[in-house]
């Protein structure tokens, strides 16, 4: 059979990732090209097709090698056409997207949320393993995530499931979230909402070495509360402990919702690996059904940049079979 590769494409605000990747999954070639956001994002479809077959040159390989596009973009997509309602970082507003692409390149192309792609990648190739029903949690700047029901995305009547950051996790007096909603777990376990509540306690934990770095610059960070935690700092843990309470507590209710046998942790925050998890195993099995508990393995994210690239490559993948 002649030789046969897939592009995996990830828009990001700032730039767009793009791979060439394998039938089986393995990247050949990935490289990044500036999103240009001018003028709606009009241009954008033209410069990936452009760089697509630049690519395709650069490497001495004829353009009918490549048999399909999996393209992942943040905000409000109709998955069925591929039409984008809104992408606010991008600058698209009822934009046909899909159909925009496919002229440019000739091949199907298939649009997905990029947090759900996200998902999709860790797991056809990543953390996990292969596992058909499976939740992603991705704790960065904000909380997404994706649930996978049968080796599918789950989707929803317009799109919106998978919207982990936004469920409440506390009812009143939360903080002010960017949905406009107040107490949504991404104001607890992002990077920021981490960051957000150890600085809240600075004054009263002034024996704690977490003070000492806010003293120097009245800031503090996700990972500055994940390395004082397992270095044994008291203060440092108690954050850590409300944070994964709460995270604990929705990633439980999701779970006995769908019943999944892999939860990944993806994003910067999971890089506190056990420091993380530890807290966080504990607190869901006080929610979990127990039974829900026992079919459920956590796991870190292996892919990190990568699992867009890899997740629009399968999802290419299952458009040309």
């Amino acid at each position: 059979m002649a030789e046969q590769w897939l592009a995996g494409i990830d828009v990001g605000g700032t730039t767009i990732k793009m791979a060439f990747v394998s039938m089986e999954g393995e990247i050949i070639q990935k490289w990044e090209i500036p999103t240009d956001v001018s003028e709606g994002g009009k241009h954008i479809t033209t410069h990936i097709s452009s760089s697509l077959k630049h690519t395709l040159k650069t490497l001495g390989k004829e353009e009918g090698v490549l048999k399909g596009i999996g393209l992942g973009a943040p905000g409000f997509i109709e998955m069925k056409t591929g039409f984008i309602h809104q992408a606010v970082n991008i600058g698209w507003k009822d934009y046909p997207l899909k159909d925009e692409l496919e002229k440019e390149t000739g091949l199907t192309v298939t649009v997905e949320n990029d947090a759900n792609m996200a998902a999709i990648g860790e797991m056809w190739k990543g953390a996990g393993n292969g596992e058909s029903d499976l939740l992603c949690v991705t704790l960065g700047t904000g909380v997404g995530g994706g649930i996978i029901s049968n080796g599918q995305i789950v989707h929803g009547v317009n799109g919106m499931a998978g919207e982990i950051g936004h469920i409440t996790s506390i009812t009143e007096g939360g903080a002010a979230c960017n949905c406009g909603k107040t107490g949504c777990i991404e104001t607890i376990a992002s990077a920021t909402g981490i960051a957000r509540i150890a600085a809240v306690g600075m004054e009263n934990h002034r024996d704690s070495s977490l003070y000492d770095i806010w003293k120097e610059s009245k800031t503090l960070t996700a990972k500055d509360v994940a390395v004082e935690a397992e270095k044994g700092d008291a203060y440092a843990a108690q954050v850590l402990d409300e944070i994964t309470f709460h995270l604990g507590l929705v990633v439980a209710n999701l779970s006995n919702a769908i019943n999944p046998g892999m939860i990944v942790i993806g994003g910067g925050v999971s890089s506190a690996g056990e420091t993380l998890l530890r807290p966080l195993r504990t607190h869901f099995e006080k929610f979990a059904l127990p039974r829900v508990a026992q079919g459920a393995q956590f796991a870190i994210a292996t892919l990190g940049n990568d699992a867009g690239v890899i997740g629009g490559a399968w999802l290419a993948k299952q458009s040309i079979k």
